[in-house]
């Protein structure tokens, strides 16, 4: 299983087993998670390039991940995001450096992923 492959099964999996409790707050949370992606005044794309933005300030791999996978199902180009990439760096600063190299490897495995 590829670095794609492996972060989506278990993202699926983690969240199908949360949402299968009867918390409502975490499912009100989910869903409102879900609604600010769509699209409104912004496009979608737009805004799941500030979500990545927001995730490499706030240093969240999987967020990271999960904003970069829908970014490139969204037809973001990679010239697209190594501006994203310059924005957070310059926001976040030098902290951010190894959440870009991580980024850009799943990026990379995304873009693999593509070609099969």
């Amino acid at each position: 299983m590829n670095k794609v492959e492996e972060f989506n099964a278990y993202r699926e999996k983690m969240n199908e087993r949360i949402m299968s409790q009867d918390n409502k707050v975490l499912k009100r949370f989910f869903s409102l998670d879900n609604q600010t992606y769509t699209e409104g005044a912004l496009d979608e794309k737009t805004k799941e390039l500030l979500g990545l933005i927001a995730s490499m300030v706030l240093r969240c791999d999987d967020c990271i991940a999960y904003h970069l996978g829908t970014a490139h199902k969204l037809g973001v180009t990679t010239e697209q995001l190594f501006e994203v990439f310059s924005i957070a760096n310059l926001v976040g600063g030098s902290i951010c450096i190894p959440h870009t190299r991580r980024a850009v490897e799943y990026w990379d495995a995304l873009e693999e992923e593509t070609k099969k």
